[in-house]
């Protein structure tokens, strides 16, 4: 039986929505008979707002659950966000010197104060540190500050902080091969690194989207998108491509949105100002996501140049519910599955025209769009599959 320390800034807590990676993973551990503990915030990074944890929440657990004190924050981008990490980072820190020291550190990247100080401990106590990168930072920071020279500068101690935390990994997991070879880039003592998608577990996801399918128009074609509505994401480059096919007489597809952000209100009022068949639903509780998604007919990963992003959430759950989807993503990595699996359209970035035209494919041949739904779902089977892909990752942290 091992001792191991699972160190998640932005994990969820038991009562919030969520489809989280490293719950699963706890649940998975402490079944095979492992001490687990989770260390996370008392603060919601969804939400907002700090949580409170009923004792009869807690006596569900079958691990221990810590959280610590943070300060919070009101904007994803913002210097109290930066203060905010820095402070749980700091009662991480005291935590981890008054525990009994564990056999290994699991750890989640970002946030990179809490992953530093976990990197810091680890190779002062000699515990084996496995790290788990679900994001680049500062890299996806640079999406929203992208100033040249001027960028480079202001985010070089956070890259230096997570070379730090990368060069000090026993074992490297990560939700990509992208970040995978990034962490490796200077970790010259490990040869390979897991890739393992976040994905989800198929059989709930099936039930999910049976037991809440919603009934849709006969004569309307649905175009999904789920997701946070931040700076990453192209939305107006859909709605102009949408404004293109309306002004060729396609007035019956119906833009889904479900999700929320920074950038929702400046979205919507884009969509009613070209004049856009769009529903925004607000974030809604992942069953009922599911629902919904379950009965579109396609679905638009629209990421911004130069994203920092490789296999994101949303193309794990397009694959789940076997939809064909345009990509304007630049990632190698996805576009690269896209085409392997024939599950989509590779599009290029920026172009409404080039959307519109690969939309209104789809949108005219329903064999071919149902084709690539059924690979999509293959994709789905093969690589998305949390109850089968995430044993690779409790194998790493048990051997």
């Amino acid at each position: 039986m091992k001792d191991i320390l699972i160190v998640a800034h932005f994990t969820q807590v038991p009562g919030e929505q969520g489809n989280g990676r490293f719950w699963y993973i706890a649940d998975i551990l402490a079944d095979k008979g492992h001490n687990i503990e989770i260390v996370t915030t008392q603060f919601s990074h969804r939400t907002k707002k700090h949580r409170s944890l009923t004792g009869e929440q807690g006596n569900q657990l079958k691990y221990k659950l810590t959280m610590l004190n943070e300060s919070g924050y009101k904007k994803n981008v913002s210097l109290k966000r930066f203060y905010s990490h820095y402070t749980f980072g700091k009662n991480l820190k005291r935590y981890l010197n008054n525990r009994k020291k564990p056999d290994m550190i699991y750890c989640a990247v970002p946030s990179l104060d809490a992953a530093y100080v976990a990197a810091q401990y680890a190779n002062e106590n000699n515990v084996k540190f496995v790290i788990d990168i679900q994001d680049l930072w500062p890299e996806a920071f640079k999406m929203v500050f992208n100033k040249p020279f001027i960028s480079d500068f202001a985010f070089y101690p956070m890259n230096k902080k997570a070379n730090y935390i990368y060069n000090s990994a026993d074992n490297v997991i990560a939700v990509s091969e992208t970040y995978v070879n990034r962490a490796l880039s200077v970790n010259q003592n490990i040869k390979k690194g897991v890739s393992v998608f976040l994905g989800t577990d198929l059989s709930y996801f099936d039930k999910f989207a049976k037991e809440n399918k919603v009934n849709k128009p006969l004569e309307e074609f649905w175009l999904a998108y789920i997701g946070t509505l931040g700076h990453s994401y192209d939305l107006n480059t859909v709605i102009d491509a949408l404004s293109i096919l309306k002004e060729k007489g396609i007035n019956n597809i119906k833009f889904i949105v479900m999700g929320d952000g920074p950038l929702k209100s400046k979205f919507q009022d884009y969509a009613t100002a070209k004049k856009v068949y769009a529903e925004f639903t607000g974030r809604l509780n992942y069953t009922k996501m599911v629902g919904i998604l379950g009965s579109c007919d396609l679905a638009v990963n629209p990421i911004r140049s130069n994203s920092a992003g490789s296999i994101i959430n949303k193309v794990g759950d397009y694959a789940a519910a076997g939809l064909p989807v345009l990509n304007t993503q630049e990632s190698d990595e996805y576009r690269n599955l896209i085409e392997k699996y024939e599950a989509g359209f590779n599009c290029n970035n920026d172009s409404p025209e080039d959307l519109a035209s690969k939309l209104m494919h789809l949108y005219k041949e329903d064999e071919l769009r149902q084709e690539m739904g059924r690979n999509n779902r293959r994709l789905a089977n093969d690589r998305f599959d949390r109850s089968i892909t995430y044993k690779e990752i409790v194998e790493v942290l048990i051997n």
